[in-house]
């Protein structure tokens, strides 16, 4: 089984950036989960950031045909990118939507995913746990 687990805009600053919403964890604590996470239950992984829209389309296109899912934290464009959500629609793998903080309790722009409308679940407010729970949730769902 093979996953791509994508992160989007400022994703790099974890651990710098409004910590009491997002934590302590730096970005190298989140790649170590998801590599940590992924031996651990037999997924070979891929992980990829950037901050650029593009980019994370490319990303997604490049997933059709070499990976059986998708662990996708847009980060601000959750709320804005409809290219997102028409790049995981169209490779039409199964993706999980991850928010390291609660978007439920934010701002109301918050309020709205468009990439979470091409996927098949979200987990929100768990912190980087919520990768984990993710890359888990996705191997069942996939039947791995």
């Amino acid at each position: 089984m093979k996953l791509l687990v994508i992160n989007g805009p400022n994703l790099n600053l974890l651990g710098l950036r409004e910590p009491e919403l997002y934590g302590q964890a730096d970005y190298a604590a989140l790649e170590r989960l998801v590599r940590a996470t992924c031996a651990q239950e037999g997924i070979e992984v891929t992980l990829f950031q950037s901050n650029h829209e593009g980019a994370i389309v490319d990303a997604i296109q490049a997933a059709y045909g070499s990976a059986d899912g998708i662990v996708i934290n847009p980060a601000a464009y959750t709320h804005t990118s409809i290219a997102i959500l028409d790049a995981l629609k169209a490779v039409a793998l199964p993706a999980v939507e991850v928010h390291v903080s609660d978007v439920a309790r934010r701002e109301a722009f918050r309020q709205v995913s468009y990439a979470g409308m091409a996927c098949v679940k979200t987990i929100s407010g768990a912190g980087i746990d919520g990768y984990r729970q993710a890359i888990v949730w996705l191997k069942g769902y996939l039947g791995e």
